[in-house]
């Protein structure tokens, strides 16, 4: 999937970013990872909320295979094919996917500050 596709596509986001990323893609809105292209196929991001939505459309969940180890199962779900031709349903799965980046970033771990250390006189 081209860059081009992916912006029209996206277009229901005020404004995207496309990264290049282990072999694919990573498209985020405001900063957040939103979905993620792997091969030719677009997964979008989830949490416990929005993975009870996408499993009942019967949604493919992305699992990374690891040559002999357990392969991980990852937080994306497979954009229905049905979205791809229809810019009100690709903007209804993408906002699914939007609203579980938010609560993410939310959720994420505080960043770091550093300790400056008081010199004794």
């Amino acid at each position: 999937m081209d860059d081009e596709f992916l912006r029209d596509l996206f277009s229901s986001l005020p404004v995207i970013s496309i990264r290049r990323m282990f072999g694919g893609k990573g498209i985020y809105s405001d900063g957040r990872i939103v979905a993620v292209v792997v091969g030719d196929e677009l997964y979008l991001k989830s949490d416990d909320q929005a993975a009870e939505r996408y499993e009942a459309a019967g949604l493919k969940r992305w699992v990374y295979p690891r040559p002999g180890k357990t392969p991980i199962t990852m937080p994306y779900y497979r954009l229905p094919d049905e979205a791809f031709d229809d810019p009100e349903v690709a903007a209804d799965w993408i906002a699914v996917a939007d609203a579980a980046a938010s609560r993410a970033s939310k959720t994420g771990k505080p960043k770091r500050t550093r300790r400056v250390r008081k010199r004794m006189a």
